[in-house]
């Protein structure tokens, strides 16, 4: 009888490169069929957002301020080139730029030269679209716009993956907070275990008892004592996905007022998932969220505050508005905000041919019925 012979980390990293090709061979594909679709020479992508999309997971970020990253993709009917200048064109090579993809370096000091590559890849055509468009480009199609928030398997693999380290890291340094700390205290040690777990905190918020029943984004505030209850979230960013993510822990039981807030958001966002089914649009949804407000005794509330939308490579590619006709689909990643004074809930999912399934999980997060899915509660601590 024969053994099967254990994984190896050899046949795992293969594995990896034929799931990664693959993939870039579908997206390459995509962007193609747009040239061909809308009689253009290349398409060429200059955010961090979408040279993280084109690169399978790649990353051109060095300021993370900045929507451009270190480098940019082109893409032609025959090639697939990442442009960068010579700072940053050895490390990319090195670990960010994957097979099939051709790295073309030029003098950092000299902003014609990296114009010059694309007119002589170009053959100095000027029928070329980009998500940042230069002078005399066009805007990036729609059709690729929306095709880029239809993610693949693989994506929605590293998601899971994202969304999962992005809640442990949550649980844990919320589990370990104390009244006596200060919300910039708090959301340190929030950003360092999100860093820790090869993630970047691209948005970290901390309200305190205080804070959070007066600001919606309260942006941790030096000095500031947490107190009796805490509300934190975080947007984590890995392989250029993003995990939204709010969870709220109380000292000792919540009051009546706080358990009726936080059941009220949650029925709203209840109302919001409910309504995120293939063929939806963010525009009733939007609608939906409305009624639900407006059911749980807090009409107008929608007012105070964006409800959330479409998310993938940004926190929100695409916030839910009135009427607003983009519509969903099976590989479409949301994360629905509702919120009230003191009360929050948000967690990224993504719909997927089995249903909607909620990236941002951690089993040790104490959860709560609503509307028959398990949704996060308020941590007790001692």
């Amino acid at each position: 009888m024969t053994t099967p012979a254990a994984s190896t980390p050899v046949n795992e990293t293969a594995a990896r490169a034929a799931r990664r090709a693959a993939e870039l061979d579908a997206k390459l594909g995509v962007v193609r069929e747009a040239l061909v679709e809308q009689s253009l020479d290349a398409v060429r992508l200059r955010g961090s957002d979408w040279f993280a999309w084109a690169t399978c997971g790649g990353s051109s970020v060095v300021d993370s301020t900045l929507e451009r990253g270190a480098a940019e993709v082109l893409i032609t009917p025959s090639e697939a080139l990442v442009l960068a200048d010579r700072i940053d064109a050895e490390r990319l090579r090195d670990e960010q730029v994957i097979d099939g993809y051709t790295l073309v370096e030029s003098p950092w000091a000299d902003g014609a030269a990296r114009e010059e590559v694309v007119r002589d890849r170009t053959g100095g055509a000027r029928a070329v679209a980009s998500d940042r468009p230069g002078q005399g480009e066009l805007p990036l199609p729609a059709g690729l716009a929306a095709g880029r928030q239809r993610l693949m398997p693989a994506e929605i693999d590293r998601y899971r993956k994202l969304g999962r380290d992005a809640a442990r890291g949550l649980t844990s340094t919320l589990s370990a907070a104390r009244p006596e700390m200060t919300e910039v205290e708090l959301g340190a040690a929030v950003a360092a275990e999100i860093i820790r777990g090869g993630m970047w905190p691209m948005v970290v918020l901390v309200g305190g008892s205080r804070r959070q029943l007066a600001y919606r984004h309260p942006v941790p505030l030096p000095g500031e004592p947490i107190g009796g209850r805490v509300m934190v979230v975080v947007c984590a960013r890995r392989h250029g996905l993003v995990a939204n993510l709010t969870r709220s822990a109380s000292f000792g039981e919540p009051t009546v007022p706080e358990r009726s807030r936080a059941d009220a958001v949650a029925q709203v966002e209840a109302a919001a998932l409910d309504a995120s089914v293939p063929g939806a649009t963010l525009g009733a949804v939007y609608a939906a969220i409305v009624v639900a407000y407006t059911r749980a005794g807090y009409g107008g509330a929608e007012l105070d505050h964006h409800q959330g939308g479409i998310t993938g490579y940004r926190s929100r590619d695409e916030l839910a508005r009135p009427g607003a006709p983009t519509t969903i689909g099976v590989g479409t990643a949301l994360a629905w905000n509702p919120s009230l004074p003191g009360a929050k809930i948000e967690d990224t999912v993504v719909i997927t041919d089995t249903g909607l399934e909620v990236m941002t999980v951690d089993s040790a997060w104490p959860t709560v019925a609503v509307a028959g899915r398990a949704r996060p509660d308020v941590l007790v601590l001692d």
